[in-house]
């Protein structure tokens, strides 16, 4: 193909344009000399003692650049490989070969040095990536082939090693790897890193010092076990504050959350059992608002959840939505806590995931909130979510906090006015109230417990104290949880939500250190009789352990349904029917024993529906049994013979009479001949006859999504 390359090295090698003494007109006033016709030598640039040596035909140029070009084309490393091909090497050599194409960077032996494997000989780069070529062979380098900058092919033979025996390389001359040496791209990433952690804050650790409350990192780091912690984003920083950087790393670490996935009660449960996702909102940081990446961090840790079936922590204190990241664009415009690079006045949509996800995971894993003073909006409303919340004696948890209350024009308020624990304890949004960070974390420990597994030691109570559980004096009450602490396992007993609905006992606990539920009647409170708050606490807890194949025993003493105007007033109707649902629903065992009371409705609701539905229905020699209780079933069923007594010693003896017949007819030993369930027991053996029924019933079958939709948050 004729091209004017010719043309173009001579202009090249014109000595007025080697000085660059040229000028606009060089090239019209010296044609004639330029264009004289001389074959073109190369494609590449060469000195005139080059271009003499590639005169002449055949003649070969310096060999310490084999990329330089021969009179008739060849390259020297074309000819190398020519040698190569047709045997040609320094006698005993070996070829070591180019194991890809590539160019030459860098030579790093020369002829005659000594070899040993793995030595370093040439460094080439393939694909913008620099590949180290090394010795596999000990010996003499004997020739050289490539120089930098050659480009060379795969195969060719870049130098050759003559084999010979090389002694070990002496401890002066072996190389010393410095294992505490830091690289600087290394020690920018521990820098960043140290940043985050509290060591690096002291003001940070001294607020919550003041507030008498830990940081985020010692709440995860006591949760979860010693060195299992692995964090996610923990370099994450907040956007769009329009500080610099340096000040938004030091103010704004993590974006105000700490997420990750560590193992919770490993000494217990060891290996996948003990895993479980956490996060943790950071109040020193924007007062653990929720910003744009945080969410994002949520969303990968609840997907992770979701994906791996993995319990979620939350430790959910923070202030809902972020208003701002506190920085001030130029202006004095507070900038958006989504970042983005949007302004507060512009829309923001409501796609964020994190709560969908969140209300997803219902069912599927447990969930367990913890929280410590102030909860408000979008971090309350994912606490809600959650199975159980715990939260500590100074919290306030509320739908909107103070700001969102005043700027819907509702007041002003405190945040301690807020939804305080006096009244989110007794109303039911909190299950377990307590003392401070460390005891809720205590308590998530023991309540995630119930989930991982069976126990293989423990010990409880002599059982034979619970012959004297339930006085004989039938109209005596008594402690249902002093009973429940004598029939568990020593030490497992939680309870939940023990300050609402209290007529009513929801708890788990282990009996020979298997997890089960207990459901309870409360004798202490409206005789046991079924309320609306009851009823709520009752069915939800049967939910939560239907979810996760935990067995329910319910332990019945109820004189029934509560009756009444003012009962009617909650919604009784609806309410009080979430029991017969919900029990006539459990595909996990349920198993009832009649501790004393078992009257109409109310007893049917306590066993599922009717007496047969559990896996077994027992009753301790003190229980009674009727369709209504005693005496209102006397007043009502002989109420024109009662009336038609004058005498009133008379009327009240004869209704004593009456009630204490159907007593006789209904207490435990009569109904049971009539095979009104299943046996009457010894109270010593009812956890014998708890485990031998459970043993009994097939194991849960595997499952690869939930069970229940979801569990009811109420």
């Amino acid at each position: 193909i004729e091209t004017n390359i010719g043309f173009l090295q001579t202009l090249l090698g014109h000595p007025q344009v080697a000085a660059w003494d040229v000028h606009t007109r060089f090239v019209d006033e010296n044609m004639e000399a330029l264009v004289v016709s001389e074959p073109a030598r190369s494609r590449f640039f060469e000195d005139s003692a080059r271009q003499q040596a590639t005169g002449q035909a055949g003649a070969r140029v310096d060999p310490g650049d084999p990329l330089a070009v021969l009179a008739y084309g060849k390259t020297r490393n074309e000819e190398r490989h020519h040698d190569e091909m047709h045997g040609s090497r320094p006698d005993g050599a070996k070829a070591l070969n180019a194991e890809m194409q590539g160019t030459i960077v860098s030579v790093h032996v020369d002829i005659g040095d000594e070899v040993r494997p793995k030595d370093l000989v040439l460094v080439m780069e393939s694909m913008k990536m620099e590949h180290e070529i090394r010795s596999a062979v000990s010996g003499i380098v004997r020739e050289v082939t490539a120089s930098a900058g050659d480009t060379v092919y795969e195969g060719h033979p870049l130098a050759y090693i003559e084999e010979l025996e090389i002694g070990e390389r002496t401890a002066e001359s072996a190389e010393i790897v410095d294992l505490e040496h830091i690289r600087p791209d290394l020690a920018e990433v521990h820098a960043r890193r140290e940043v985050t952690l509290d060591a690096a804050r002291p003001d940070a650790v001294e607020k919550r010092r003041k507030t008498g409350q830990r940081t985020a990192r010692q709440n995860v780091n006591d949760l979860c076990d010693e060195g299992s912690f692995v964090e996610y984003g923990q370099l994450a920083l907040t956007p769009g504050s329009g500080l610099p950087r340096e000040e938004v790393i030091r103010r704004f670490p993590t974006d105000g959350m700490i997420t990750g996935v560590g193992s919770i009660n490993g000494a217990d449960f060891p290996g996948e059992p003990s895993r479980c996702v956490v996060m943790a909102y950071d109040y020193t940081v924007l007062a653990g608002t929720q910003g744009v990446l945080n969410h994002v961090k949520t969303d990968r840790m609840l997907e992770l959840a979701t994906k791996w079936r993995r319990p979620v922590v939350l430790f959910a204190e923070g202030g809902g939505g972020r208003a701002g990241t506190g920085g001030k664009r130029k202006g004095g415009a507070a900038t958006t806590g989504a970042g983005q690079g949007r302004s507060d006045d512009m829309y923001r949509p409501l796609d964020t995931p994190s709560f969908a996800t969140m209300g997803s995971l219902s069912g599927l894993v447990p969930l367990v909130g913890i929280t410590s003073r102030y909860c408000f909006a979008g971090n309350a409303s994912l606490l809600g979510c959650c199975d159980v919340i715990i939260a500590t004696e100074n919290s306030s948890i509320g739908m909107g906090g103070p700001a969102l209350i005043e700027g819907g024009g509702l007041g002003v308020f405190r945040p301690e006015e807020v939804g305080p624990m006096e009244i989110q304890v007794p109303n039911g949004v909190v299950d377990l109230a307590v003392k401070d960070e460390a005891e809720a974390v205590g308590v998530a420990k023991k309540y995630l417990s119930y989930f991982q597994g069976p126990l293989s030691s423990w010990e409880c109570a002599d059982q034979r104290l619970l012959r004297r559980a339930v006085p004989e004096n039938r109209l005596r009450v008594y402690d249902i949880r002093a009973l429940i602490d004598t029939l568990a396992d020593s030490g497992s007993v939680l309870e939940l939500r023990p300050s609402f609905g209290l007529g009513m006992v929801t708890a788990l606990v282990r009996i020979e250190g298997r997890s089960v539920g207990i459901v309870a009647n409360n004798p202490q409170f409206l005789s046991g009789a079924i309320d609306s708050d009851g009823s709520d606490k009752g069915a939800r807890f049967m939910q939560l352990c239907d979810c996760f194949d935990i067995p329910v025993i319910v332990l019945c003493d109820t004189p029934g349904m509560m009756v009444g105007p003012e009962i009617e007033r909650t919604a009784l109707v609806r309410h009080c029917s979430r029991l017969f649902v919900t029990g006539a629903n459990l595909s996990v065992p349920l198993v009832t024993i009649i501790l004393r009371k078992a009257y109409g409705l109310g007893a049917q609701a306590m066993a599922g529906g009717h007496t047969k539905r559990p896996i077994l229905t027992v009753a301790w020699p003190t229980a009674e049994h009727g369709g209504m209780g005693l005496e209102g079933q006397m007043k009502l069923g002989f109420r024109n013979e009662l009336a038609g007594i004058s005498d009133p010693a008379a009327r009240t003896a004869r209704y004593n009479e009456l009630v204490a017949a159907a007593y006789e007819r209904g207490r435990a030993l009569n109904a049971g001949v009539a095979f009104a369930f299943d046996d009457v027991i010894d109270p010593a053996d009812s956890r014998r006859c708890i485990v031998r029924s459970l043993d009994s019933v097939p194991p849960a079958p595997t499952r690869a999504g939930k069970k229940r939709p979801y569990v009811d948050t109420w």
